[in-house]
């Protein structure tokens, strides 16, 4: 069964990337220390890493998410989705108009302008594809930015939350969680390695 599954790094006063982020720094001020595990050389880290991009049937990301990954400064072959631990997903955009051009040309791009719900519905349909194509369960991952996994978990769109809890307090950032609607979480997993503590929660 494909399910969707929002997973994100985040700092322990709840930011998903430090102050003044842009296309030039894409994670702001002092955000790289959000994702110190994702190159760490711990065992479980690098588990963790490969098991969750190897379930990625789909990814979605938003638009401003999209134009720092595709910009100069952005992805290349070893900073990549998963950075050598899996293939190559269907991504979907949400923006209100596609880009002009797109510098990641060997990655699959759909970009979808009516909407997240139509986002995620896309993306679960070349997830389920990818399923029958490879003979195993994949999952539609949202990949961030912060506003895009927010509004998705108050959408009702969300099955698992996947937080990458850094050991690090920013002080300012994007915020992952402000104003969003109350609910509670089933804790599925935890665990702790040297760089991060990795939290499951089972979202209804």
């Amino acid at each position: 069964m494909t399910r969707i599954i929002a997973d994100i790094s985040v700092s322990l006063d709840g930011f998903v990337t430090g102050p003044e982020p842009g296309q030039d720094n894409g994670l702001g001020t002092g955000g790289q220390a959000l994702h110190t595990w994702a190159f760490s050389d711990d065992p479980a880290d690098r588990r963790l890493l490969r098991e969750g991009t190897a379930r990625s049937g789909a990814v979605v990301l938003g638009r401003r998410l999209f134009d720092i990954v595709d910009g100069p400064k952005g992805w290349d072959d070893t900073t990549g989705y998963g950075a050598g631990e899996v293939g190559r997903p269907a991504f979907v955009v949400v923006t209100s108009s596609p880009p002009e051009s797109v510098r990641l040309t060997g990655l699959d791009w759909t970009f979808v302008t009516t909407g997240l719900r139509d986002a995620v519905a896309a993306a679960r349909e070349r997830a389920e594809a990818a399923s029958a194509d490879r003979g195993a369960d994949l999952d539609v991952v949202l990949m961030g930015g912060g506003a895009t996994i927010a509004s998705a978990l108050d959408a009702g769109l969300v099955d698992v939350l996947t937080l990458h809890l850094a050991p690090v307090v920013l002080g300012a950032g994007t915020p992952l969680f402000t104003g969003a609607v109350p609910r509670t979480l089933v804790q599925r997993d935890v665990v702790t390695t040297s760089t991060a503590t990795h939290l499951t929660y089972d979202v209804h």
